[in-house]
């Protein structure tokens, strides 16, 4: 599912090599608990990994795997290899990923609040299908080329054979085989195509070059939306293996600019560029048809303050007062805040958010707002908390409410005295639970016993009763559940209507149904079971909240620039009466279903889960036993293209233990050395372990004088240990991103038949040996940042590195450093102004280490036993455009920055005169001016550009090429 996380580990893979002599310190991975004890369940196609305490639903999900395995590997014509996936149960947050590096899939079991994710459909069951295409996808490349690329090199072959393949594809093509192989997928939910439909709808129909791109002021939809038309429109043109044959002219032969859109023209004669404008047509005829007949309701949007012409949204509406509302602004241009609107078009910030976790659940009761926030744990980033928050809105106090808790939804009660929760646990048992609003403390947990998923709960006025959506295997319902008693009353019938948002109000509960075919708000008499349309919008209306006197209702109307809150007044006398909900919402997909061949074996509806199957025999895993997974192997080259290395890559399947070993090239000095690098992580300190052994070779002049014209050169051995522990601690918990990791190192280098008479102070050379421990402590507290902001707004961080050789043996040496960085926010919006400080300490008399602050700009490194630093540097953006070279280059924006570095430096040297000291001055000024650009329609962009630079001491200009992202 995240394509750049791929892209990441590949080049991770191609970049393993650093200096001959220097240890590489191991990527850190997202680890659980190390007191989790793992089980296992294998199928003949799946092993399933699971932690204590989730059996139950491990063997379903193998179960279910092994159900899906032929049918959604059909259309792709390629049943994939066994494979491992693993069930991650102490995250809160709903996900899932699919990647070769190394080879498997991780379901992340908490099942979220969101409708628009998973319909109606059970989340593992969701994910089994999704996930599982995607490995259909990469095995897919097991042939031509590509086959005898991973027979060489393993799994990075293998993922860096898709740098070519555009993401819209993986995801796109993962996204019809959940529509066409399920009851729902996200095909069949109107909201998942809202923004493209938006955009069509309004006339704007961007490039194929900004499609894929992206852009810093307009809403482009995300790579799920595209891919699903463009993918299903080919399917629905010349059949469903139309993507079987495309890819495997693409895998046979991958490794050329454009060979996935010429693959694409030799299977159905049309490059991607032509797929996308003939899709965009069909579907912009489509949806224009829908809009015909519509008989929309009036409706009075309250006024903001954001820029129309950057996408900018104002969601989940929750009255205040009778004329104002507080609701939920994000955007390209802000980070998610809340802010009150009201109707004489004044716009209030509020409160800014951390992580939030399910912004639809937003709450007002009793002069208070409630909503969850991520909170990660501090050293286990698989373990993710989701905790409740309540400001007070009059004082702006902020109250923690739970923590360490695992809420996935939680509103208050109209006096703001209880709140109503859903707990999912790591078991997959969700429960209903009501909480003290003032301590809370759970109050009372409702009985469960068919693990129905509760969504959305919110309460009626009688403070007993509280309205919410049930998912059963059946379908979704919408349900009153009396908090004293536990009983539960069936307003709807279960079916396959994706309902959402309920929300009580006098004698009926509104709810969000798509059942027109466009999401909108729709309203159930309590006492009556009718049901009526109450909105009727041109793209979609969210959301409903009942004004205090009950006389409005208001709701976020989506819209091109972005949702707007809009309210009408509540006269139930004129909603017209609902048509009936379609057995099986409509999709594109939906030509294919007679077509398809996976439906044959599957059906077009996933059984119930609940199906009582043969149980499958469990098995304990240890991970000890398991510590090495060899993924990739062969030809690594250094990043600085000065050596090369041939070597393994190893990773264990929980993420515990990284390692890469093999042998290196220096093509400079044309030597050769052996490496092994090794972490385990599982510990809670991170435990890094390095070993190399090899040969240098340098020149150096043996003259005691000028002219300097006799050079000796000289070849010696090394041997190099390096042993240590990180400790990285998570600390977030608000709007700032905060972390501390701490670290101890010892390293030890050995040197033998070293000749030269004299050496370097950079090298251990006739010194002997060199035993080094170093201390470090690493430090940001940082805002968060939205897409449009150029750096931090407001943020600190804080360096500090001790360097000694405290044993008495070998070479002497000592050195620390400390180093900060103030970030503040800019003239404008998204500017950013950094000031850099650092102070460098350091005894070279026998031993020179590299230097652990930052150096001006453009200015040659000088060692000096006293380095004092500073820098202030202004960074704005310049222009956000679109700009395209045909099918080459599509730049997004412009940016620029200024600097200004300093340094002051002392060195204490021998002269004739005896010990003088010597200090020295360096000033440089520079601009930056870069690029944020996609190459050859490639989705991950790029930042490169030019800096100059002026040297205030030496007074001379320099220009270089300047390279700030390369797009992992």
């Amino acid at each position: 599912m995240m394509l750049k996380q791929f892209l990441a580990a590949a080049l991770l893979l191609l970049t393993t090599c650093l200096a001959p002599v220097q240890a590489q310190i191991l990527p850190l991975l997202d680890q659980n608990p190390s007191s989790l004890r793992w089980y296992q369940v294998r199928t003949p196609h799946f092993q399933v990994l699971y932690p204590a305490g989730f059996a139950a639903q491990a063997q379903l999900t193998a179960q279910r795997l092994e159900q899906v395995y032929k049918p959604v590997s059909a259309s792709l014509e390629r049943e994939p290899r066994p494979l491992t996936v693993i069930l991650q149960t102490q995250t809160t947050i709903g996900n899932g990923f699919a990647t070769v590096l190394p080879r498997r899939s991780e379901f992340y079991t908490t099942p979220p609040q969101d409708p628009f994710l998973t319909g109606t459909l059970d989340w593992l069951d969701q994910l089994a299908i999704h996930e599982f295409r995607h490995i259909v996808q990469y095995d897919k490349g097991l042939q031509g080329i590509t086959k005898v690329a991973y027979s060489l090199f393993g799994n990075g072959a293998l993922s860096t054979a898709t740098i070519g393949m555009p993401d819209w594809f993986f995801e796109g093509d993962a996204v019809g085989t959940e529509t066409l192989l399920t009851r729902s997928g996200r095909g069949r939910i109107p909201n998942f195509d809202i923004s493209l439909r938006a955009n069509l709808l309004a006339g704007r129909r961007f490039s194929y070059s900004k499609a894929v791109g992206g852009s810093y002021r307009d809403n482009v939809p995300n790579h799920y939306v595209l891919g699903y038309f463009l993918t299903t429109n080919l399917k629905r043109t010349i059949g469903p293996a139309a993507w079987s044959q495309v890819l495997n002219r693409y895998y046979r032969f991958p490794i050329y600019p454009f060979s996935f859109s010429n693959s694409l023209r030799r299977t159905a004669g049309v490059r991607v560029e032509d797929l996308y404008a003939r899709t965009m047509s069909e579907v912009d005829s489509m949806w224009r048809a829908q809009q015909q007949g519509l008989q929309l309701t009036a409706a009075t949007t309250f006024s903001v303050a954001a820029d129309p012409k950057i996408f900018t949204q104002y969601r989940y509406p929750q009255y205040v007062t009778d004329s104002t509302v507080l609701a939920v602004k994000t955007g390209l241009g802000d980070i998610s805040q809340l802010v009150l609107l009201d109707k004489q078009g004044r716009e209030k910030k509020v409160f800014v958010q951390g992580l939030v976790n399910n912004p639809e659940m937003l709450s007002v009761g009793g002069g208070r707002a409630c909503w969850l926030e991520f909170r990660y744990d501090a050293r286990w980033g698989q373990r993710v908390y989701s905790e409740i928050r309540v400001l007070d809105l009059a004082s702006g106090e902020l109250t923690h409410l739970t923590r360490r808790s695992r809420y996935t939804t939680a509103a208050l009660s109209g006096d703001g005295q209880r709140l109503v929760a859903v707990r999912s646990d790591s078991a997959y048992q969700n429960r209903l639970v009501v909480l003290d609003a003032r301590s809370g403390q759970e109050q009372r947990v409702l009985p469960n016993p068919d693990n129905y998923l509760y969504i959305q709960p919110r309460w009626l006025p009688d403070q007993r009763t509280v309205a919410a959506v049930l998912l059963k295997p059946g379908g979704k319902t919408l349900a009153l559940i009396d908090t004293e008693t536990g009983q539960t009353r069936e307003l709807l019938p279960v079916a396959n209507n994706n309902l959402s948002h309920p929300q009580p109000g006098g004698n009926f509960v509104f709810y969000n149904s798509p059942q027109s075919g466009i999401d909108n708000v729709y309203a159930v008499e309590i006492s009556t079971g009718q049901v009526k349309q109450v909105t009727s919008r041109p793209l979609g209306a969210y959301h409903a909240a009942i004004s205090p006197d009950g006389q409005r209702l208001a709701f976020h109307d989506f819209r091109v620039e972005g949702a707007r809150v809009a309210e009408m007044p509540l006269e139930p006398a004129r909603w017209t009466t609902a048509a009936a909900a379609p057995v099986t919402p409509p999709a594109y997909t939906d030509p294919l279903l007679t077509q398809e061949p996976g439906l044959g074996t599957i059906g077009a509806v996933v059984p119930d889960s609940g199906t009582v199957l043969p149980s499958l025999a469990v098995s304990r895993y240890n991970r000890f036993n398991h510590l090495f997974n060899v993924f990739s192997w062969g030809l690594v080259q250094s990043p600085d293209g000065q050596g090369v290395k041939l070597g393994v890559r190893s990773q264990d399947l929980l993420s515990t233990t990284v390692a890469v070993a093999g042998v290196g090239f220096d093509q400079t000095e044309r030597t050769g050395n052996v490496f092994a690098d090794l972490s385990y992580q599982g510990f809670l300190p991170v435990l890094d372990l390095s070993v190399q052994h090899g040969s240098r070779r340098t020149t150096g002049f043996v003259d005691r004088g000028a002219p300097l014209d006799s050079a000796s050169t000289d070849r010696w051995r090394y041997t190099q240990f390096t042993t240590g522990v990180r400790l990285p601690l998570n600390f977030t918990r608000s709007k700032y991103l905060e972390g501390l990791t701490l670290g101890a190192h010892y390293s030890q280098q050995q040197v033998r038949d070293y000749d030269l008479r004299s050496r370097r102070l950079s090298e251990v050379g006739f010194g002997g040996s060199l035993h080094i421990v170093q201390y470090s402590l690493s430090y940001y507290h940082q805002l968060l940042q939205s897409r449009r902001d150029v750096g931090p707004r407001w943020g600190q961080n804080l360096s500090a590195v001790w360097r000694t050789t405290p044993f008495g043996v070998g070479l002497q040496g000592q050195q620390w450093a400390v180093q900060g960085n103030l970030y503040f926010p800019g003239v404008l919006k998204h500017h950013s102004l950094r000031l850099r400080g650092g102070y460098q300490y350091h005894d070279q008399s026998q031993y020179q280490f590299s230097s652990l602050i930052a150096y001006p700009r453009g200015q040659s490194y000088v060692s000096f036993d006293k380095l004092q630093t500073g820098s202030i540097e202004y960074r704005l953006p310049v222009a956000d455009t679109h700009w395209t070279l045909g099918r080459w280059l599509y730049i997004q924006r412009i940016k620029a920055g200024g600097f200004l570095d300093v340094a002051t430096g002392q060195r204490r040297l021998e002269t004739d005169q005896g010990l003088r000291n010597f200090r020295s001055n360096y000033t440089t000024a520079g601009l930056d001016v870069t690029f944020v650009f996609n190459p050859m329609r490639l989705r991950t962009p790029l930042e490169v550009g030019v800096r100059s630079i002026y040297n205030l001491r030496t007074g001379q200009w320099e220009v270089q090429p300047l390279v700030l992202d390369i797009g992992f």
